[in-house]
């Protein structure tokens, strides 16, 4: 390495080194979001390896090496407040899963015919949480509980415009639903200084929309289509 390099490289490690905690956060959120929209892959059991690496090493790794909490905490209140949010959001997860464009969509892993074996829906589900637990590492833990210090509750809404970036191709009534949604749970997690909140919720509600878009719809498509004709979008 040329004395030029060293000197260089010399700056930036000086550079991070003087920056804060919450610049530290936010610098290697945009990294780790950089690395996931150049290589995350298709495929349910690729993605758990590439957004495990990113979304879950990647945040953890900062926070370890800086002796920062994330979100990494379960007590009562964490508790009482996964189950709170999960069962607020599930009734919205049952009246999309009747929604065409929520049936064309999902399941994004997997087909309906392999789906409904119990067995093979069982090792799905989990598979589901070890994504849905990577993703809010990242998301609620790094962009949101971790920076939380430094902006109050107002950091939850960092998240939901990472995650619209990253999710632009989805149905456009879930894009729509995203943003208040992630700004629920970041607002929860936040309060509960833990990710359980988010994590359940959101596991739970991806398993149940699955098991939900395999079998027919429970209400009936005409019937939600009648409630949500007034939006501008396609449903």
């Amino acid at each position: 390495m040329s004395a030029r390099t060293s000197a260089a490289v010399g700056r930036v490690r000086d550079a991070w080194r003087d920056l804060s905690w919450t610049a530290k956060s936010l610098l290697w959120g945009f990294v780790l979001t950089v690395l996931w929209m150049r290589y995350s892959p298709a495929g349910l059991d690729r993605r758990i390896v590439v957004d495990g690496l990113i979304f879950f090493v990647g945040p953890m790794a900062l926070a370890v090496t800086y002796g920062r909490d994330i979100g990494y905490r379960v007590d009562r209140k964490a508790v009482r407040n996964a189950a709170l949010l999960a069962l607020f959001v599930l009734p919205f997860y049952l009246v999309g899963s009747s929604l065409p464009s929520i049936r064309e969509f999902y399941p994004m892993w997997g087909t309906a015919s392999e789906l409904r074996d119990p067995g093979a829906f069982a090792v799905h589900a989990v598979k589901q949480f070890a994504l849905v637990l990577a993703v809010e590492t990242y998301y609620r833990g790094l962009l949101c509980v971790g920076v939380g210090e430094r902006f109050g509750i107002k950091a939850a809404f960092i998240s939901p415009v990472v995650y619209a970036v990253h999710h632009a191709t989805k149905p456009p009534i879930e894009i729509l639903l995203s943003g208040p949604t992630d700004v629920l749970f970041g607002a929860v997690d936040y309060e509960s200084n833990s990710l359980l909140p988010s994590v359940v919720a959101h596991g739970a509600g991806l398993v149940f929309l699955d098991w939900l878009v395999i079998h027919d719809p429970i209400i009936a498509t005409d019937t939600v289509l009648e409630w949500l004709r007034w939006l501008p979008i396609p449903v």
